[in-house]
């Protein structure tokens, strides 16, 4: 089998692994907040105001949508894992084209769902009628897209699998820089306006999957399946399913909770909204870090599993928390010290600097609590812990909503309580986490699947 693209993390230092596997990630994940800037820059000036505000109206939503496609692929990613690091090549290659079909159905599913209901949810979340038109041409013409989506979403998740994360960074900039310059194609030469935008995000994402598709079956011999190997199998499905729908389920949840806040923000006023969305783009690139190692523990953490090597996934843990740590010590003092600088970056009005640079160091107090959210996570979703994913998106939907109402009806407290909701929220759940991994259930979940599916 052509290894030079696979990494067995079952061999060799843990450090090394989930470093070599998370910085290509990292560097993805930034690349994807730099382009995010750039195609609001391009609406902005190029279309309109009211179109930038259609398409940001959008943005809870289209990660609501995205969540139930995405978490499948999620859950397929796991199991492709554990096989690999079991040493099962055949159960890999009948993972890998079974979900051929588990994507297919609920990709399809889900965009149908989005595309017919997309003006009730707008209408539900009192999208003003101003920007109300462009942002269903907006959310349905991006729901129509969510199969290609999807499509990329599988085939990464399974290259992300089997330790190649360096191959979907390539095809996530590619994809990255093929928008932008659709984007300024639709937009300025066929005024297409937000149309234009979304269509630009969907043809993207097809050449970007279908390019992974091709790189995948060119050089990764797992991808070169038979027809016995293309029939649809039950128990791949079904474990697919049970652990992809709570890990969708949990990313939901967070999505409304976020909603939900965002209302109580609302009634404050625009400064605390400029000043909450703001600190909410900063926490955006301070979780980046964050993110990118949690993916290298998840996939470090089945693969382990598969191969029974609990051990290494213990310590593969410890390692993870040890740089988590480093990484929220070293920006506590840049928060604390430097959140003026920060926010007059986005803004000039001194009362809104002034708050996001207090409300910075609020938040910052609980980066490492919101690190410990993140790894906990990561590794139980690369063991299998299905169940776990839904106690974690109710944990954060309940303190969510929760703090802030509680908050909110103290006087002395008043906006500040939105800030300190966030904090609280990571702290609690960061708790809830930890419990569950110290608990060792995941370790049971991991082997079941196993077992199970041979």
């Amino acid at each position: 089998m052509n290894q030079k693209y696979l990494v067995d993390m079952t061999k060799g230092s843990p450090v090394n692994h989930i470093l070599g596997f998370s910085i290509p990630l990292l560097a993805g994940n930034l690349f994807q907040q730099l382009y995010n800037m750039v195609d609001s820059i391009v609406v902005g000036n190029y279309v309109g105001a009211n179109a930038l505000a259609a398409v940001g109206s959008c943005g809870s939503l289209n990660f609501l949508f995205f969540a139930l496609s995405s978490g499948i692929a999620i859950g397929i990613g796991v199991i492709v894992s554990q096989y690999y690091g079991a040493g099962d090549e055949e159960h890999v290659r009948r993972t890998i084209a079974n979900s051929i079909y588990i994507l297919s159905v609920s990709a399809v599913t889900v965009s149908l769902l989005g595309m017919i209901y997309t003006p009730w949810i707008l209408t539900l979340l009192g999208t003003p009628q101003a920007i109300f038109q462009d942002a269903v041409i907006y959310m349905r013409t991006t729901c129509a897209g969510i199969p290609a989506i999807a499509a990329y979403n599988g085939i990464a998740s399974i290259l992300r699998a089997l330790g190649d994360s360096k191959t979907p960074l390539k095809y996530l900039i590619f994809a990255c820089i093929l928008n932008v310059i659709l984007d300024l194609v639709f937009v300025l030469q066929f005024d297409m306006a937000v149309f234009g935008v979304a269509l630009a995000t969907i043809i993207s994402q097809l050449v970007s999957a279908g390019a992974c598709v091709i790189f995948a079956y060119r050089k990764v011999d797992l991808f070169r399946l038979t027809k016995e190997q293309m029939v649809p199998e039950k128990n791949i499905i079904i474990n697919s399913v049970k652990l992809g729908i709570p890990i969708a389920f949990q990313n939901s949840l967070i999505a409304i909770s976020c909603l939900v806040l965002q209302r109580v923000v609302n009634g404050y006023g625009e400064t605390v909204v400029a000043a909450f969305t703001i600190t909410n783009r900063v926490e955006q690139f301070i979780q980046q870090p964050y993110a990118s190692v949690s993916m290298a523990v998840s996939t470090f953490t089945g693969q382990n599993v598969g191969a029974g090597r609990i051990d290494r996934v213990r310590e593969g843990f410890k390692k993870s928390v040890l740089m988590s740590l480093i990484f929220s010590l070293l920006m506590l003092p840049v928060a604390i010290l430097f959140g003026e600088q920060i926010v007059s970056l986005f803004v000039q009005e001194n009362e809104v600097v002034k708050m996001g640079a207090t409300a910075l160091k609020i938040t910052s107090i609980c980066y490492f609590p919101l690190a410990m959210i993140y790894m906990p996570r990561a590794l139980m979703n690369g063991a299998g812990d299905a169940a776990f994913a839904m106690i974690n998106g109710l944990t954060e939907v309940a303190c969510r909503i929760g703090f802030s109402i509680l908050l909110a009806s103290i006087p002395w407290i008043g906006f500040w309580g939105v800030w300190i909701t966030t904090g609280a929220t990571w702290t609690v759940t960061a708790v809830v986490c930890l419990l569950r991994y110290f608990s060792g259930i995941w370790i049971q979940k991991g082997m079941v699947n196993i077992k199970e599916s041979v």
